[in-house]
């Protein structure tokens, strides 16, 4: 029966496990178990953690019908919040803690992203895009809030997400989606098991126009697993890819957007990502008490941006027949010469209008291997559960970049760039085709041990060595400084007790460290005097300083049975979180529309977390509440040329403890369901954020971006068996905000007749959709 209990106790897809000793009648407490690495297959009782987690399952996803994983990460995620930078629903950032996880470059990275065990923070800059994550096939998503076996870029926390299997899905599954803004879209599961083998594949297709002007995406996803089963082995080959287009038309000047809602700033900006990996998983039980996993996976990635902008490049003030970008002469990039204030007459530059079509295209390959042991079982009599590993990541990727010369035709909406065909580059070097070769090892140790010393009291000690060499080469050579070898080395703690104050309720506390090194996109952009496109242009690379973080937890939590037929869920956390040589990005003061990566000395955030659920046959409710503070801890000077409290030279002082923009500190999310009747369930959700200081506002000089409250509602109806109908409203109450707000030079488009440098991305309003799913 020992044996027999354990593999229970060690279901990675499970989250209640009752376990009941048939001989001795005698019915155990419910266990939730959580996986204690990236590497699957291994599980502890999440009572025995010393930090935060939250657990999300298949039906979780599937409960709000949302294309993007998101979405259902941030509505019962204490602490975690969306912020749509680029204006596009299949491709917004999220912040846990402070702590972000985005897909634009540019933006300092400090959450580690998994999938199936494999990190998914992409080798050039961190970025994640979530885009590619196929939201149907997910089968369970934890959240963690420190934990430093998670590796690099772990200062804010971890999400492990894991996909379906045969094993864990059965059945043929179609859905079909469509409603608001030109959606339509699509997907398709199957799951099979026969004997030991399992087989499972999904595909899913979106269409959306967009409720903004020229944002307009396709998603195309895929994912396949073939499975092997028996009662000491467990093996997975799987295939994931994704094909995607998005319009990601960026925050756009508000006295714009009161003109039309649905304007843009600058256009084209499109994005285009493709991904292709191929991962190979398993677990061995070596005995009762020891086990073996590994990974072994190889992931391409393949990503194009266009990005049309205004310049300021104009005729020569010492020659008026020539173009120039302040005192440096444009020139043909192909040829080298100079180019003629006269081109495209007729057009914006004869009218002080110039334009630029900003080209950027990564390509990535990476291949990658994990392989740990677990250890179930006594020391000295005492329960104990051990888990040692190692892994390695190795990547090579290109990176290119390149200005078209354009125009912007006199307009009062809408601003488009129209492009000449010509490649143009400044003779002082700051503008010119870039074409950057990197190479990224990132190796890891980890090593982590709990230990029940009573049958209440448990203690956690472990750590990580994380190494990473970055290796970069210029491939044009017209960027010498860009060649460098850089490499960063740590060994982070973590310690930390829990203790049973109940059998349905626990207190922990720990302390764990963390790191991330600086990624290729910033060490190729850390010189002020030679600033970046952000979105591109690299030039030179002085070393960056890693960033180290130091988290302090403690918290209360419990789970219980009410009734046969009620639980309750709640945990209250508190946490405080110290970086030391934080990076931020920086717009420049030499080159507008460029900036640069620093270390800013050290920073903090600290806050609370509270939440509780509560589940019936018949309904559930959930009720999170979050605050965090964001502090910058050191006194600096850093620019923000738009800001309108800037000095001359475009600099503002940041003093100890001003708050650190783009956060809001106070967080309330609720929401429920509720079966009407046997076919028919009703649900809702609230979510509310406070005021936040827009990007930009380091020294927290100027008015907030508005703080909003937005609600959701869904329904859904079992018309038969096997079919299902469903609908859902989002922004129910149509409400305008915006999550996301930055500065912007406005003055370049003088037919706009803008004078307010606030930009903001605003939120989509009211949107319906209305679908139906088939399942046999």
């Amino acid at each position: 029966m020992h044996q027999t209990l354990k593999r229970m106790f060690l279901c990675s897809a499970c989250i209640y496990l009752p376990i009941v000793a048939h001989a001795q009648e005698m019915e155990l407490p419910t266990i939730q178990v959580i996986g204690s690495s990236p590497v699957a297959g291994d599980s502890i009782d999440r009572d025995k953690v010393p930090t935060n987690t939250q657990s999300l399952v298949a039906d979780d996803f599937d409960r709000n019908k949302s294309a993007s994983v998101l979405d259902t990460l941030s509505q019962q995620t204490p602490g975690l919040q969306i912020s749509d930078v680029q204006g596009n629903p299949f491709s917004q950032d999220i912040n846990l803690h402070g702590f972000r996880a985005s897909a634009t470059q540019g933006t300092p990275q400090g959450l580690a992203v998994y999938l199936n065990g494999v990190r998914i923070n992409e080798a050039f800059g961190d970025t994640v895009n979530f885009d590619l994550v196929p939201s149907v096939a997910i089968d369970r998503a934890d959240v963690w809030t420190s934990n430093p076996v998670f590796g690099l870029n772990a200062l804010g926390g971890a999400i492990n997400l894991q996909l379906k299997n045969g094993f864990t899905y059965d059945g043929l599954e179609a859905e079909v989606t469509g409603g608001s803004f030109g959606r339509i879209g699509s997907s398709l599961q199957y799951g099979a098991q026969k004997d030991n083998w399992a087989f499972y594949t999904s595909g899913e297709e979106i269409h959306e126009d967009g409720w903004r002007d020229h944002s307009s995406s396709r998603i195309k996803r895929f994912y396949t697993d073939l499975g092997y089963k028996d009662d000491v082995r467990e093996f997975h080959l799987n295939l994931s890819a994704a094909s995607n287009t998005l319009g990601v038309i960026g925050p756009t000047p508000v006295e714009e957007l009161a003109r039309r809602y649905s304007s843009v700033y600058t256009f084209p900006q499109t994005t285009e990502n493709n991904m292709l990996m191929v991962g190979l998983n398993g677990k061995v039980s070596l005995n009762d008490d020891w086990a073996v996993q590994s990974n072994l996976y190889v992931r391409h990635f393949d990503q194009k941006h266009v990005d049309g902008n205004t310049s300021d490049v104009a005729a020569c003030a010492g020659d008026p027949t020539q173009l120039c970008l302040g005192d440096a002469v444009a020139q043909n990039a192909g040829s080298g010469q100079n180019l003629s204030s006269s081109l495209l007459p007729g057009t914006g530059l004869n009218q002080g209008i110039a334009g630029s079509i900003d080209r950027t295209h990564v390509n990535s390959d990476t291949v990658g291997a994990s392989l740990q042991t677990t250890y179930d079982g006594s020391f000295l009599t005492l329960n104990n559960h051990f888990v040692a590993g190692a892994n390695i990541d190795y990547s090579s990727l290109s990176f290119s970049g390149s200005n078209e010369l354009g125009t912007i035709a006199d307009t009062t909406i809408d601003p488009y760039v129209v492009g000449s065909g010509i490649t143009y580059q400044t003779s002082d070097g700051l503008i010119q085709p870039v074409k950057l070769r990197a190479k990224n090892t990132y190796q890891g140790l980890f090593s982590s041990d709990t230990l029940d010393l009573t049958d209440r009291l448990s203690a956690t000690l472990g750590a990580r060595l994380n190494i990473a060499q970055i290796n970069l080469s210029d491939a044009l050579g017209n960027s010498p400084e860009l060649t460098g070898d850089h490499r960063y080395a740590r060994l982070n703690p973590l310690a930390g007790l829990t203790y049973k104050l109940t059998p349905d309720m626990s207190i922990y506390g720990g302390y764990s460290e963390a790191n991330r090194a600086p990624t290729p996109l910033e060490l190729g952009c850390a010189n002020p005097a030679k600033p970046c496109l952000l979105e591109g242009f690299l030039v030179s690379d002085p070393t960056l300083k890693q960033v180290v973080s130091r988290t302090y937890e403690t918290g209360l939590r419990g789970h219980s049975t009410v009734n046969a037929d009620s639980t309750i869920d709640w945990k209250l956390s508190a946490f405080r979180t110290d970086n030391s040589d934080d990076i931020v990005s920086q717009p420049s003061s030499v080159v507008p529309g460029y900036g640069y990566y620093v270390n800013a000395g050290k920073t903090r955030r600290q806050g609370l977390d509270a939440y509780v659920q509560y589940r019936t046959s018949d309904w559930s409710a959930y009720t999170t509440l979050a605050y965090v503070d964001a502090t910058y801890q050191s006194n600096l000077t850093l620019t923000s040329a738009n800001n309108p409290e800037a000095d001359a030279n475009g600099n503002i002082a940041v003093a100890r403890g001003d708050k650190i923009p783009g956060i809001s500190p106070w967080q309330l999310k609720m929401g429920g369901d509720y079966k009407l009747t046997s076919a028919l369930t009703l649900g809702a959700d609230m979510l509310a954020n406070s005021s936040q200081y827009y990007v930009g506002d380091d020294s927290n000089h100027n008015a907030k971006l508005a703080g909003y409250a937005v609600f959701n509602v869904h329904s859904d109806y079992q018309l038969t068996k096997t079919i299902k109908l469903f609908a859902k409203v989002d922004n129910a109450l149509d409400r305008k905000y915006a999550t996301y707000g930055t500065f912007a030079a406005v003055g370049d488009i003088p037919s706009l007749g803008l004078s307010n440098p606030q930009t903001i991305t605003p939120a989509a309003p009211r949107a319906m959709y209305a679908g139906f799913n088939v399942k046999f």
